[in-house]
Order: structure tokens, then sequence, then C-alpha cells
């Protein structure tokens, strides 16, 4: 008996976001600030967001997150959580 390939839709959400358009593996890099940088590009860059750039791509990466849970190694969850406040930098966010 053949199994057949769990889809997951969060997967489908990431690689085929209908408010922005992230570049290929984004979430898997080491670089917090080059992840930061491309999630601004990513969300300054779409017309089809419905909320501020800075509240999109940070939507986008707690969706991640939150998504990927136990599956995501703890390293990288500490890049992505690097991340947020690259985002808060660059927006001119921080506390």
């Amino acid at each position: 008996m053949a199994t057949a390939k769990k889809k997951y839709w969060s997967k489908a959400v990431t690689e085929h976001s209908n408010a922005l358009d992230l570049e290929k593996d984004i979430f898997a890099w080491k670089d917090p600030r080059k992840i930061a940088r491309s999630l601004k590009r990513s969300a300054e860059g779409s017309t089809r967001r419905k909320a501020h750039p800075f509240q999109s791509a940070m939507s986008m990466l707690n969706f991640y997150i939150n998504r990927a849970g136990k599956n995501l190694p703890a390293s990288q969850k500490k890049i992505l959580n690097q991340v947020k406040d690259e985002l808060r930098k660059l927006y001119n966010k921080v506390k």
C-alpha cells in the first residue's frame, strides 16, 4: 500500500503567501540581519499586504516560528527570534 505524502497548509502559506513574496528558504538562513532585510524588502514591495510592512513582516516570521513548533531546531529558533529584534531596528520600533 503506497502512502500519500502529507500536505501541510502552513508550508504552502510560507511558500505561496498571498501577502509577501519570500526568498527561497529564507527561514533556514543563519544571519538574522539578512533575514530581517529580506522580510522588509518583501513586505515593502508587496502590493497585496493588508497591514503596515512592519506588521506584515513580523506576522510572517511569527507564523513560521509557531507553525514549525517542535520541528524547529533550538539553534534556528534562536536565530529567528533575533530576527524580531533586527526588524524592530530596521523599522525604528526599538523600545
